[in-house]
């Protein structure tokens, strides 16, 4: 069998003004301190291609505009809603208020790793992702309704944070399609 790429202006996306409009999947993305610009505009872009609700710039976490971010993002920055809020700690408490169910994604003792976890059709998740090397803050793993874990089996401990987004976001958005 043959196979041709597809050019971009044959893949049929939507202009960022139709994503602002479209359903969005239930889940929103938390950036506890996460350091590297590559990073954030990596996670925009990856946030963009499931459409994610909202993304939440914390602490020391970047913010648009930046080229660095820019030049990951692709432009994710203009489609993707964001706000910035310094502490991640009263964001989850605020979040779980209004009804979200969040998860810290870190390895910790108890976790649910990543294949096991169950979503639920109507409810919302906040996923937040730590810094580079730090991780999820404890006082936030701690205030978390669940932590997730990547299942990994080699000799690494951990996952590049746009990896880790990566996996989870397209892990939570096919579980959630599955049940519509």
């Amino acid at each position: 069998m043959r196979y041709r790429k597809l050019k971009n202006s044959e893949l049929d996306r939507i202009s960022p003004e139709e994503y602002k409009e479209v359903e969005k999947t239930r889940l929103i993305v938390i950036l506890d301190n996460v350091r590297s610009l590559n990073n954030i505009g990596a996670i925009f872009r990856t946030a963009d291609a499931f459409l994610i609700e909202k993304i939440y710039l914390c602490g020391i976490t970047a913010k648009p505009p930046h080229k660095d971010i820019q030049k990951t993002a692709l432009g994710a920055t203009e489609s993707v809603p964001w706000e910035h809020v310094e502490d991640t700690l009263q964001l989850v408490s605020q979040l779980k208020s209004e009804g979200a169910f969040v998860a810290a994604i870190e390895q910790a003792e108890t976790a649910i790793m990543l294949d096991s976890f169950s979503v639920q059709k109507e409810m919302t998740y906040a996923l937040v992702f730590g810094h580079e090397v730090k991780g999820v803050a404890q006082k936030v793993v701690s205030a978390c309704d669940a932590v997730i874990e990547i299942p990994q089996v080699g000799t690494k401990h951990s996952l590049n944070i746009s990896v880790s987004s990566g996996v989870v976001l397209w892990d939570f958005f096919s579980k959630l399609k599955a049940l519509h």
